[in-house]
């Protein structure tokens, strides 16, 4: 590192591009059986087996073939997952599902599906059935005949110059709102650029040996995908909210957070990848899901049909597990096109448990993660235009259940090369990152950045339901389209200054005093500061009621100014100035 602070290393590696065609980016089919909890099993490498005394012969005799194998889905046995499920249900939010009657079944791929009809025959299973792959997003659909690539950017052939430069300007998602998510000033704040959060990123592969992603990160838990497309999306998904305060480059939206990923190639599938990930959490911390998968509208052309995974019961669960645990969890809406209020969503597919039901629907239990959609850029930003600001843009899933927008489309962030490419992979950028792959981070981002000033303040954090509740009552309102009205919800698009006062206290200087109001005989008063709205002075408050009213009062009548600390509700303290 040059002593400006500007990248200077030697561009001397060997060339990652090829013109090979992409590895394969699915991950592979599971089958996923949920057991009867009076059955008792117990399921080891070498059998199955009932503690209660039940008969599980014929199950045993089903997944005892020598390349079929059925293994707990959440820890080495059901007694550890139990275990901890217990540990976290006296301070959890709602009821944790039973995560030990959760089992996978490994077994070749061509006998996935007529196993998962055999093991539902039998008295001891309540589901059995087989998730597709999962994926990143990689094509999206404008129009269900028409497939178009996104995240398909290839590195320039130009070398890197000697100092990488400073791409910052070209990061507007970090800008005021409505265009961006004013990031900037959220690091005014004290904890505001994140300090004291912990991310998780779920997916498949990331660069964190990239010139931007050395400071705070503590790299991969499980065996990373060798596709060079699964590693340039871990590299851009961590550089929007992680990317290293430095002079070069990009800088992340909570670059001062601590950043791993967690792959889902390490053998236990999604839901498993989020079990181990919620358990190296503590609550308030951040989990970002970057997957979706081909869901019952599907058609097989590009991602056309992708869902969120919530909507399949081991996820779920496995999601209500990190989230009763007091973590933050943010899943990508899904790039497939679709309206997640569609009643076809609420069709319990086959082999599902007759206890499901469509967790997309607001009116059914909720996983409580924050679930993003994505919204346009500015028109006109890298001198291109996909619809008016904040409006959703046609891949997006769409519905009730979405919470949030964040940038779908010209995100600037590490990894890809074609911004900056040459042969080292180490200091590829991108102008182009998009999808709700894209989006999610951005949302991350802003929570980080917020609970960051919370821990900075002693407070408490956020809880999932917080979080979501902040997201929705504050923001960037979503903008219509044509053929895209806002009645196609994808949600408000972060504002950290409002966001940040919505569930923390600051102070706000050189205010002014508009109107006070008390209810006589009590201690209820309450100040109309301009541009912040009412205030009710707390009671209790170290300066008192009384004298805080009479400084309102000072303030109002000689027409002076005031510094203010407050949140969303109180009036804690304020100086005359």
């Amino acid at each position: 590192m040059s002593k400006d602070g500007k990248s200077s290393r030697r561009r001397a590696r060997k060339s990652t591009r090829s013109s090979q065609p992409s590895e394969p980016l699915s991950t592979e089919r599971e089958l996923i059986v949920i057991a009867r909890p009076e059955a008792g099993l117990r399921a080891t490498r070498a059998g199955v087996e009932s503690a209660e005394d039940v008969d599980v012969a014929s199950l045993a005799k089903l997944v005892a073939p020598r390349n079929v194998t059925m293994v707990p889905l959440f820890g080495v046995s059901e007694e550890r997952v139990r275990a901890g499920v217990a540990s976290i249900a006296p301070t959890a939010a709602d009821e944790v599902p039973d995560l030990s009657v959760y089992y996978r079944v490994h077994a070749p791929d061509e006998k996935l599906d007529a196993l998962a009809k055999r093991l539902l025959k039998q008295d001891t299973v309540l589901a059995a059935y087989v998730k597709p792959p999962a994926e990143p997003a990689v094509t999206v659909e404008e129009a269900e005949e028409v497939a178009e690539m996104i995240n398909d950017m290839l590195p320039a052939a130009e070398e890197a110059p000697t100092s990488t430069p400073d791409f910052t300007d070209r990061q507007i998602y970090l800008n005021a709102a409505p265009e961006g998510i004013d990031a900037r000033h959220a690091w005014t704040v004290p904890g505001g650029r994140g300090a004291g959060v912990a991310i998780i990123d779920i997916e498949g592969a990331w660069r964190f040996t990239h010139e931007d992603l050395l400071q705070n990160q503590g790299g991969v838990v499980g065996t990373q995908s060798t596709a060079l497309n699964w590693r340039n999306h871990g590299t851009a998904v961590v550089g929007e909210f992680g990317g290293d305060t430095n002079n070069f480059g990009i800088t992340g939206i909570c670059p001062d957070a601590s950043v791993r990923g967690f792959s889902i190639f390490n053998g236990d599938g999604t839901a498993g990848t989020i079990r181990r990930a919620a358990d190296a959490l503590q609550p308030g911390d951040i989990m970002l899901i970057e997957l979706h998968r081909p869901g019952p509208r599907a058609t097989g052309a590009g991602q056309f049909g992708f869902i969120a995974i919530e909507w399949w019961p081991d996820d779920y669960a496995a999601l209500r597990y990190a989230t009763n645990k007091g973590i933050i969890v943010v899943e990508a809406a899904g790039n497939g096109s679709q309206n997640l209020d569609d009643p076809i969503y609420d069709e319990r597919p086959a082999g599902f448990p007759a206890t499901w039901s469509n967790p997309f629907n607001p009116a059914n239990p909720s996983s409580m993660t924050v679930v993003a959609g994505a919204g346009a850029p500015p028109p006109g930003t890298h001198g291109r235009d996909h619809g008016p600001d904040r409006s959703r843009l046609g891949f997006s899933n769409y519905g009730a259940r979405v919470d949030a927008q964040g940038w779908g489309r010209e995100v600037t962030t590490a990894g890809y090369g074609d911004l900056q490419g040459g042969s080292d992979e180490d200091l590829w950028y991108t102008d182009r990152f998009s999808g709700t792959s894209s989006a999610s981070p951005i949302v991350v981002g802003a929570l980080a950045c917020v609970q960051g000033v919370l821990r900075a303040q002693g407070g408490n954090l956020m809880t999932p339901a917080d979080a979501i509740q902040a997201l929705r009552a504050t923001g960037s309102p979503q903008q219509d389209a044509p053929g895209r009205p806002l009645t196609q919800r994808i949600g408000n698009r972060p504002d950290l200054r409002q966001l940040i006062p919505q569930v923390a206290k600051l102070w706000h200087y050189n205010q002014t005093i508009s109107s006070t109001y008390v209810l006589h005989s009590t201690q209820a008063a309450w100040a109309h500061i301009d541009g912040l709205g009412w205030r009710r002075i707390k009671p209790g408050a170290p300066d008192g009621v009384s004298n805080m009213l009479n400084t309102c009062c000072a303030a109002l009548g000689n027409n002076r100014k005031v510094h203010v600390f407050v949140d969303n509700t109180f009036l804690y303290r304020m100086y005359l100035v």
